[in-house]
């Protein structure tokens, strides 16, 4: 009980010393302010910016393996050779069944094609920069189509290519403005009219711009087939791809992998010497070079707010030395009423940690500020992982900057130190 209430008035003597030098006490906590800013500024703006990326990649899927023709990266590391990639065939319908009849580490299993700035019309309304997807069984498995009119399209409309359509928000406001009710209406694409069944929930802007449902419009696959050539061989064509959503038993998806590498090779009839003439692409790949990107800028927002510190560190350390030196007879004084050791130590100690919390409060106080700033499609979150370790850091650097002084304070002969 008497060490607790020693220690709790060494935090009451910390916080006089601060009050009574108040000038003295902003200006030493300024270089702690500017290193905790631009440390957890930097972490804040690339957590954000990763965050936003990745939910901006959403619309590719998660867990899902695409069988291409195009690697999104280079294969086996080194220059991306798109001259050898561009020779290969797309995927093809027949391959697409072929495997969802043949595998077994599969959960959902369907084929795509779509065609960026498409436009569609009805009656005198149109809108451009729609995206048309032909998706085929299962794509509202893997993919998330939120349908908040109407409904989604039906295995036999599917299966028979019916010109049915389910729209995005905003191309429901363009095409049918006002309250009108845009279900079992017709739009034209390509001069070819589908019924509308339904009209997908509106998303808003996403961090890459148009999100893909509200300017989007998903058919089904034999009937985008109408539309556009697939499959045909033509450098023209609309590219197919394969799209397949492992189970949660395969972790990484390893089985699900070579169990398609196995299939697809032979249904090409690709001999074991040969290379694949196929691309198996994971949005796994893309985030991880995002984040190493990311963690690349995070290091040297370390390097450049510890600079920062180590000049705010320096800067307390000074402080305290000065603090030592004023209150020598106090000290003395202190020790000469039996105040113990721990006591002083405690006393400088609390000081130093005090002086460097209050500067990464206020650096902490600036970030959450920034993070008012409207910077577009990007949103700046400060996280309470940041929080803490802009506080853990601010304790560190307090400790490390009064531990000599605090030392050198505890260690003061009573007597020498009242008569200085």
């Amino acid at each position: 009980m008497k060490v607790l209430r020693q220690i709790l008035e060494s935090f009451r003597f910390a916080w006089m010393a601060l009050k009574s030098n108040l000038l003295r006490t902003v200006l030493s906590l300024l270089g702690v302010t500017v290193g905790i800013f631009a440390i957890i500024a930097v972490l804040t703006f690339v957590d954000s910016l990763e965050k936003n990326i990745k939910e901006g990649l959403s619309f590719v899927g998660t867990g899902v393996i695409y069988i291409q023709k195009m690697p999104w990266l280079p294969e086996s590391g080194g220059d991306y050779k798109w001259w050898e990639y561009f020779r290969r065939p797309n995927a093809s319908y027949a391959e697409y069944r072929f495997l969802r009849d043949n595998l077994k580490t599969v959960s959902a299993i369907t084929i795509l094609s779509d065609r960026g700035n498409s436009i569609l019309k009805r009656d005198n309304n149109s809108i451009g920069q729609v995206r048309v997807v032909g998706g085929a069984e299962n794509y509202e498995l893997i993919y998330d189509v939120p349908v908040e009119k109407g409904r989604y399209l039906t295995l036999d409309e599917l299966a028979a290519g019916r010109n049915s359509v389910v729209i995005g928000y905003e191309v429901a406001k363009a095409l049918f403005p006002g309250d009108e009710d845009p279900l079992g209406k017709s739009v034209k694409i390509k001069n070819m009219k589908f019924i509308v069944i339904g009209v997908v929930k509106q998303e808003g802007q996403g961090f890459f711009g148009n999100t893909t449902n509200d300017y989007g419009a998903i058919i089904p696959y034999n009937a985008f087939r109408k539309l556009y050539p697939t499959g045909t061989g033509r450098w023209n064509e609309a590219p197919s791809s394969i799209a397949l959503k492992g189970t949660d038993k395969d972790i990484g998806l390893v089985e699900l992998e070579n169990e398609i590498r196995g299939l697809l090779r032979s249904k090409r009839g690709i001999r074991p010497t040969q290379k694949d003439n196929f691309a198996l692409n994971r949005p796994e790949a893309i985030l991880n070079v995002i984040s190493g990107v990311f963690d690349i800028v995070g290091i040297a927002g370390w390097i450049i707010g510890g600079f920062s510190m180590l000049v705010g560190g320096f800067g307390i350390a000074n402080i305290m030395f000065v603090s030592v030196k004023e209150r020598t007879p106090i000290i003395g004084l202190q020790k000469s009423v039996g105040a113990q050791n721990y006591f002083i130590l405690f006393q400088f100690l609390f000081e130093a940690v005090f002086l460097c919390l209050i500067g990464g409060g206020a650096g902490l106080f600036l970030v959450y500020l920034i993070t008012f700033i409207p910077l577009g499609s990007l949103v700046v979150t400060l996280s309470l992982k940041n929080i803490v370790l802009g506080v853990g850091v601010s304790t560190v650097i307090g400790l490390i900057s009064g531990i000599v002084p605090a030392a050198m304070a505890a260690r003061l002969d009573p007597v020498i130190a009242i008569r200085a």
